[in-house]
């Protein structure tokens, strides 16, 4: 039962982390119906600047929590600047493109952007600094650390805040509009360019949180880092629905559960021949067995009755 508990607990972890890069992904889908396969490596500029910053600030004498914090301030400028000029610069000439243009442009960005950090932070990997609280609490058997708690807890209140942000004000007001008929939101006075680009900067500004987040619960940093977790996020926006807000969310914490369940248990269903470094095939095989089954996704796609 404490094995159990314990890889609920560290699925609940993960699933935060792929819900808060989901958002990033079902975002830009719903607004321009458009994947943005550079959303991982956002994350990973988010991770390594955040985890530069802080490097930098260790040995300041300043509280672990302040550091961190304005660690990710600087991630979050950063993170939102790139998303920004992706937008203007990559995929704003083309929106009317056909469909397969815009893809191999987002590919293309992916790996630029591994490149532009691999130059400066070079193919290492970076430990990130011992700066926050590493104390743990006993659940039942299980345990789980103030920075897990963190992280649960940061994301809930960064899922939460984005709802109200859509469903309550003005600019979500607007956001709304414009994924379900650009051309009448435009009619009705809604800049969709300006619309787009606070998508890609939210999204970025998410994706910074998430990267902080990753980097210091594994306490590590790669350029590499954002491709597997990227198609990992994309997977649970899938799961719960591309387009759906709530399906991102839902889709993240699924897969996190279903990826922790499955390297805890898998080497016991196979009587040892696999081990738990083979999490990585839970994720794709759910995102097989959406597609086929359910290419909705759990929720549904919201955005699906667009005109």
């Amino acid at each position: 039962m404490d094995i159990f508990l314990q890889q609920i607990i560290n699925g609940l972890v993960l699933g935060s982390i792929y819900a808060l890069v989901a958002l990033g992904y079902t975002m830009v889908y719903g607004i321009m119906g458009l994947i943005n396969f550079a959303h991982g490596e956002v994350v990973m500029l988010g991770a390594l600047v955040a985890l530069s910053v802080v490097s930098v600030l260790a040995g300041s004498g300043l509280p672990g929590v302040v550091i961190a914090l304005l660690g990710l301030a600087v991630a979050a400028l950063v993170c939102m600047a790139v998303g920004f000029t992706i937008e203007r610069i990559a995929y704003r000439p083309l929106r009317k493109a056909p469909r397969l243009a815009p893809l191999i442009t987002a590919i293309g960005v992916s790996i630029v952007l591994q490149n532009l950090a691999m130059l400066v932070w070079g193919r290492n990997y970076h430990a990130f600094p011992p700066v926050l609280p590493a104390s743990q609490h006993e659940i039942l058997g299980a345990t789980i650390t103030s920075l897990q708690l963190a992280i649960i807890a940061i994301a809930a209140l960064m899922m939460a805040a984005l709802v109200l942000l859509i469903q309550r004000t003005r600019l979500g007001r607007a956001m709304r509009a414009t994924a379900e008929n650009p051309a009448i939101a435009q009619l009705m006075g809604v800049d969709i360019d300006r619309i787009i680009s606070f998508t890609f900067v939210i999204g970025s500004a998410l994706a910074a949180v998430a990267g902080l987040m990753v980097s210091a619960n594994y306490s590590i940093a790669h350029y590499y880092m954002g491709f597997i977790l990227g198609l990992k996020a994309f997977t649970a926006a899938v799961l719960g629905g591309i387009g759906n807000i709530a399906g991102a969310m839902i889709g993240g914490i699924l897969l996190g559960l279903i990826e922790s369940l499955g390297a805890g248990y898998i080497g016991d269903l196979t009587g040892g021949f696999l081990g738990s470094h083979y999490q990585d095939v839970f994720a794709f095989f759910v995102l097989i067995c959406v597609l086929v089954l359910r290419p909705s996704g759990l929720v549904g796609e919201k955005l699906a009755e667009r005109a």
